[in-house]
């Protein structure tokens, strides 16, 4: 983990300072090691809520209680995750692995680890994650995904302490501080029987619940001037400046995508910018979603427009129904999946949470309709290399 100095002057690195936790910066050792991934890259402390959600990760980290971070996708669990690691005391190397990244077969030996021979193309024994992490911490982000036949296995790790690989009866034993992430409700998926009440229970000793980027506001501008200094130096540009209309759109803009979100709105701000001042119109924002449009009007008006959108909607499958369309629940739930994974980009972790999905769900619907190709139970091996490689996407 890396700190910078007061914000706005960006650039001059020094050790933290103990006695106040504002004015702090958290960056990846290297943050554009993944330039493609969702994940949030930067934190600041600057809002009141965030000052107080760093001081209880301070106070946990010296423990070994297992942490539930809860938070939307791009806003920095996994900076926070680090940073609790970096406090720990621990020696041990800090392990992330996105579970969203594994499909059922390849979840468990990726975890716990496989012996020679357990499965065809497993030529030699490989260790799994929570043995990579020995001493250290293990991160397990998207644990909401993990299939159920799994929950159970990791459970009986968390209690024991130990993990037998795939293909052997001998349990290791292992020293890892175990940190979850998520960011769905995992009350409602124990309530609606997708995770398992012991599990969420062992998990939930200590929760850290990391506010969206919309419920910070002082840490916006802060975020903003960071991501300014590092895309100027970057594409070697003069400093900038945010005008004063600039300001106040990002205050304005209930962020969506969060922290990930404003870093691509400044890096191209600065690319089409001009003089060194970043003005309104040269912020491109996102079309936003109905439902962040709807949180900003009144209720009144909430209600109607929800009333309105139903009645198109069944104004819709009335017309499909009276024409007989066949096949009319796969017509529609193809319609629905391709026109939001469109919507979306193409991006699964997106289309999953507007869809209210998990995205190993929304990936079997999507390979059931060939738009992602199905794998092969004889490439296990490489499957395990393209998932090893996803894990690290983490948001």
């Amino acid at each position: 983990m890396e700190w910078e100095g007061t914000l706005p002057r960006l650039g001059a690195h020094q050790a933290p300072s103990e006695s106040a936790i504002v004015n702090k910066l958290l960056t990846f050792p290297d943050p554009q090691a993944h330039p493609l991934s969702v994940r949030a890259r930067a934190l600041v402390f600057e809002d009141p809520k965030s000052a107080r959600l760093l001081d209880t990760v301070e106070r946990v980290a010296p423990t070994d209680a297992a942490l539930l971070i809860i938070g939307e996708t791009g806003t920095g669990k996994e900076l926070i995750a680090r940073h609790l690691h970096e406090h720990s005391g621990r020696k041990g190397p800090f392990v992330a692995v996105n579970c969203g990244a594994f499909n059922e077969t390849l979840i468990e030996s990726e975890l716990f680890g496989y012996e020679a021979g357990a499965f065809t193309g497993a030529a030699r024994a490989r260790e799994g994650w929570f043995e990579a992490a020995r001493g250290g911490t293990l991160f397990l982000d998207e644990i909401g995904d993990l299939p159920i036949s799994q929950q159970v296995k990791l459970l009986r790790v968390l209690q024991e302490r130990q993990v037998v690989r795939v293909g052997s009866r001998t349990p290791i034993n292992i020293d890892v501080r175990l940190v979850a992430a998520t960011n769905v409700d995992l009350t409602q998926a124990v309530e609606s029987g997708h995770f398992r009440r012991d599990l969420w229970y062992r998990l939930n000793v200590a929760t850290v619940d990391l506010p969206p980027l919309r419920d910070r506001p002082g840490d916006i501008l802060p975020l903003a001037d960071h991501f300014i200094g590092q895309y100027s130096s970057k594409l070697r540009l003069p400093p900038a400046a945010l005008s004063d209309d600039a300001r106040d759109a990002l205050i304005r803009y209930p962020w969506p995508g969060n922290i990930r979100e404003l870093e691509n709105v400044i890096h191209y701000a600065l690319i089409v910018g001009n003089d060194g001042l970043i003005r309104e119109r040269d912020l491109k924002f996102p079309v936003v979603s109905c439902g962040s449009l709807l949180d900003q009007r009144p209720a009144q008006s909430v209600h109607a427009i929800g009333s309105a959108q139903n009645t198109s909607l069944e104004e819709v499958l009335h017309r499909l129904i009276d024409q007989a369309t066949p096949d009319l629940f796969d017509h529609v739930e193809t319609m629905l999946v391709n026109t939001a994974y469109e919507f979306c980009e193409r991006n699964q972790v997106r289309t999953a949470r507007l869809l209210g999905i998990s995205r190993n769900i929304l990936r079997s619907h999507l390979m059931r309709l060939n738009i992602l190709p199905k794998r092969q139970p004889s490439s296990h091996g490489r499957a395990a290399n393209t998932a090893a490689s996803d894990s690290q996407l983490v948001c």
